[in-house]
Formats: structure tokens, sequence, C-alpha cells
């Protein structure tokens, strides 16, 4: 991807390139004070002239190690609402997610699609390209309250802590004598959500001896998602408490996350409980 263009300048990596898109279009909009982008170490403060009321936490490309495979990557957002009786700081955003005004994601896959939430349930668009515009096509998005699938890398299984072990245990071998539940995983996170949201069942990153504190990031992957499934009517957990609970303490933080159909979540959300 790095070769040279004719124009001498250096082609820049898709991620890199979509965040700049992102970052100038949230800029120029005037409605933002406070971008934190997954690509930029430091969060962006929009200049006075330009300053709106808004604060956008986002991955502009989650999934991108997928691109060369075809693979559904997509964009994941969160917004938050700042008061605007200060000059905007860090702290205006690390808030707890249930203060969210809206997330979402959109996914370019076999079609583009973006899932929505503004607080009052979840709505699903599609890009018609003919006319440049999204068109619902899944009003009202609502979870099965419990799934046939399950999502998590098993990869990771050795150094997994045992309530997790035990919960994909029996997924597979089910003690209540059900049917096992199917695996699937993707590798990227707005593919596996989407999944899980229209299908029901339950998405998985727990911590492991080699993360503990899982590898999702608070702001832009776990809080935008949790919110949606909480709007979908299903639930997200970190291992010890409600994900949109969480007060982050800084831009990049990590948790583990549980999320998915609502009886899905509460089955290891006992078994946590079990541990303690």
């Amino acid at each position: 991807m790095h070769t040279n263009s004719s124009m001498g300048e250096e082609q820049k990596k898709l991620d890199v390139l979509s965040n700049d898109v992102f970052i100038k279009a949230l800029v120029s909009s005037g409605r933002t004070c406070i971008l934190v982008s997954e690509e930029d170490e430091e969060a962006t403060f929009v200049e006075a002239s330009k300053r709106g009321k808004y604060c956008v936490v986002f991955d502009p490309l989650d999934g991108s190690s997928n691109i060369d495979c075809g693979v559904s990557i997509g964009t994941i957002f969160g917004i938050y609402l700042i008061k605007e009786d200060h000059e905007p700081t860090i702290e205006d955003v690390l808030q707890p997610g249930k203060n969210m005004l809206a997330a979402g994601y959109c996914m370019y896959g076999s079609s583009c699609t973006l899932v929505l939430s503004t607080g009052s349930g979840v709505n699903g668009f599609t890009l018609d390209p003919s006319l440049g515009e999204f068109i619902l096509t899944h009003p009202d998005i609502k979870i099965p309250k419990k799934g046939k699938i399950y999502s998590v890398n098993e990869g990771n299984a050795k150094n997994w802590d045992d309530p997790t072990t035990k919960y994909v245990e029996n997924c597979k071998y089910p003690r209540d004598g059900s049917s096992p539940k199917s695996l699937r995983y993707i590798g990227s996170m707005v593919a596996d959500v989407h999944r899980t949201l229209l299908y029901g069942g339950i998405f998985l990153y727990p911590a492991d001896k080699k993360s503990p504190n899982g590898k999702l990031r608070v702001l832009y992957e776990v809080f935008p998602m949790s919110f949606l499934m909480e709007q979908a009517g299903g639930q997200a957990f970190t291992g010890n408490q409600r994900a949109l609970d969480l007060v982050p303490k800084k831009l990049h933080e990590r948790s583990p996350i549980f999320l998915g159909s609502y009886e899905d979540v509460e089955e290891i959300k006992a078994l946590y409980a079990a541990e303690e």
C-alpha cells in the first residue's frame, strides 16, 4: 500500500485515510468540540470558531486487517453531549457509556449498512447507491431473547478464566439436553456484532492471561456496541458489571466484553457471580 503515487506523495493505508476523512468531516460540520479516534493517541480539540456541543468517539475502520481477504469491515462511533459552560477537556469524554446520546456502526460488506440508536430503539439503514441515500431497511431491531450462536476467538482458550471456559464448554456440550450452539467468529467486530444483533446469541471478547483487560477499547468499541445491544433488548457485561456503567480513566482503555441476547448474557453473568 505504500507505493509512491504519481503526485509524488506516499499513499496512506486505508485506516489512516479513513481517519483523516472522519476528522475533517467532523471538524468542518461545526457541530463537534472533541474527537477521539482509535487512530490517534491524543484527542482532537476543535478550534473555537468551528466548535459545537458534541463529542464523537470512533474507530474509523474496525477490522482493517481483514481488508485483503474481503471480510466485512466497518466504522464504530458514539456521541456525547458536552455542556457548553466551560472549555472542553479530556474529562468531558471520560464518561460512562450510559451517558451517550447516540451510537452506531456502519458496515462495509455485501451492502453498506448503517445501524444507529439515538436512545429510543435501534434502526438499520442500507445505502442505495443510485440515490446516494440510506434507506430504512431494518426498523426497530430487536435481538432474540436467546440465540443459537456463540462468537469468540477459541485460539485464546488456554489463557481464559474459569467462567469463560465453563460458558464455552456449555455452548458445545449443553448440560440441559438442549442443542449445542454454533460457533461463528469473523474477527471483525462490526460483522460479528451485526450478526449477533440480527440473529441473536452472544459475542465474547474476554480478558485472558495475555490480555488481562481484554483487547477491545472501551470508548469507541465496547460502549457503542453495548449501547446498541441494550437498546435492542439485549445485554452487555464486562465480567463484573454492566458495560455501560464503566467509567473510563483514559482514552484508549480496554475492557473485557460479553454482549448479545438477554438470556445468553444472563448465563455468563451467573458463572461470574458463582466465582465471587
